[in-house]
Order: C-alpha cells, then structure tokens, then sequence
C-alpha cells in the first residue's frame, strides 16, 4: 500500500539563523468556538470512572492557566496569520489557538499494536501519528497512559530508558500515538544509546504518516542542553514538533526555579531559532492538567492532514 505523503504545510516550525523578528499582537474580537469551548474541560464520552469514597492527600487539579492574548500565539492550520483571535481562543496552559480543524479529541480506544526493533518494522498503513519523544525520564509513558486512561497503555518504570524498541498504540482504531526510545539515558551502554539514536533518526526521516512530534520537556527542572539539541535537530529537518511541558505540579528543592519560571527560560532560549513561535503547551500526568487541550490540539492537525494528505 502506498503511504499519503505528509503535506508541506504540515511542517509547523522551521529553524532559521536569524532571530524572532516580529511577534505581533493579536487582537481580540472573535467569539468562542464549540471546539475552542471543550478545550480543558473533560469529554462526556471519555470521562474518568466514578470516583470512590474521599482517600487522604488526594492532589486537586489546579487551575489551568491561561497565558496573555498578546502572547507569540502559534496558528494551526485554517487560521489566518492577521486573523483576531480571542482569549477563548487560547487553549488553557498554552500558545495553541483552536482553528477550524479541531474536532472530537475524545480517545474512546486504546490498543497496544507492536514493538519495533528497526522503522522499517513499523506498521505499513496509512494511518496517521505522532511521536512522543523525550528525555528517558521526562515522564513519556505517565503522558501516554494519562491522554489514553489506560493505566499500563505504556509500562512505565522506576528505572529510566526502559524503552528500547518503536511501540504503536492505535487509537479509536483511526490513528496511531507512538512511543520512541528516550535519549541521554547515562546508564545505558554507549552503543546501545548510538542503537537508539540512529533507529529513531530513521524513523523520523522515513515516516511519511507522522504528522508531528510531542517532544516532552520536563518543567521542573532548568532547561537542558540535549532537549535544545533534540529540537535544534528536529527543525533542521523539517520535521514539526509541540513541545509538551511535563511535570508542571512539582517544585524540585534544589534542582533551582518554578516550573512557570523554567518554561520561560526555555522559551526565552529557543525564541531565537524560530521564525514562527512553536506550539506548547504545559501538561501533569498526576492533576491531569493540560490532557483535554493536548488531544485537542492534535485533533486539529490529524484532521488537516486528513482533508489535505492525498
């Protein structure tokens, strides 16, 4: 079967030399959309089981936080670079505006397809995915199990690196979420993390149903230099990323600044690489915190690529 080549405006992000030129105000006047509304809030078909009785030190989901209107939005596609956006518009916790391609994000099923050793082993349909990359513990399989509600959907582990092999999950049997081997993994053996590097490069580069990458950073920590070269290589082939902020509930003693302060040392870093802002977005697998308007978002670029992949 052929695979539908992943459309050019698909690349959401392209690195250049030069730095952040202009980042324009946008103003306010459009009204809430149905989708923009669902944005944060839990489906009605993919909620949570009933809760049980009250337990002790149970956490409470915190506000999402909205960021500014003026803010240097990202645009998905369908949505005019001068267009008006409103503040409703914004997902919560975000830079995403929810554009005409957003549609339902609820994940009703979620099935564990195979592991692969090489890309070439991976699924030959034409079923489109994304990538959750990251640091081996930046909390990739916490992600993956909170957006699915399936506890062991990816078997996390005390012991990072885990994960060796490409592992497909193919959802409400329509598109994939796919799990990569994470990177800079001291303990691992140096050919073994070379191994790891050189198949998920493969997989990057030869993967025509990818429709873009979630590349976790961990926000209780200062930004670090292996997730800036990871985006660094990312976007000199074309390759288009969210950045998905994990963690964003813990305050880590010694470990030096807030999770809101360490996103913004992170963005401040990156601002300079891009020519267009980059979608983010800032995510806890314990509250639960951005998992609605993490699958919004993809909603709306799977649907793009659905209605323009040929």
């Amino acid at each position: 079967m052929l695979l539908r080549p992943r459309p050019s405006l698909l690349l959401l992000q392209t690195f250049a030399s030069l730095p952040l030129s202009r980042r324009a105000s946008v103003p306010a006047r459009r009204t809430l959309s149905a989708a923009a509304a669902a944005a944060g809030t839990a489906s009605p078909g993919d909620a949570a089981p009933a809760p049980g009785p009250p337990r002790k030190n149970t956490r409470k989901a915190p506000s999402p936080p909205r960021v500014n209107v003026n803010t240097a939005l990202f645009l998905p596609p369908g949505v005019e670079r001068d267009a008006a956006v409103a503040a409703e518009m914004v997902i919560p916790g975000s830079n995403i505006v929810v554009g005409p391609y957003a549609g339902d994000a609820r994940v009703k099923e979620a099935e564990f397809v195979k592991s692969s050793a090489r890309a070439r082993d991976c699924p030959k349909d034409d079923r489109p995915e994304f990538a959750v990359l990251g640091r081996s513990n930046v909390g990739k399989s916490s992600l993956i199990n909170a957006l699915t509600r399936r506890k062991e959907a990816a078997l996390t582990s005390k012991k990072p690196g885990k994960t060796q092999t490409i592992n497909h999950f193919l959802i409400n049997k329509s598109w994939y979420l796919v799990d990569l081997p994470g990177y800079g993994f001291a303990a691992a053996s140096q050919s073994a993390r070379m191994d790891w590097s050189s198949f998920t490069k493969g997989y990057f580069l030869n993967r025509d149903t990818l429709v873009g990458v979630l590349l976790l950073i961990d926000a209780s920590i200062p930004p670090q230099k292996i997730d800036l070269d990871c985006a660094n290589w990312l976007g000199r082939n074309n390759i288009g990323l969210t950045f998905v902020f994990t963690k964003c509930d813990k305050v880590k003693k010694g470990k030096g600044g807030r999770p809101d302060e360490n996103i913004k040392e992170f963005q401040e870093t990156i601002s300079g690489l891009y020519q267009e802002p980059p979608p983010w977005i800032m995510t806890s697998s314990v509250t639960g915190l951005g998992r609605d308007g993490l699958l919004l978002h993809m909603s709306q670029l799977r649907n793009y690529w659905d209605n323009t992949a040929v």
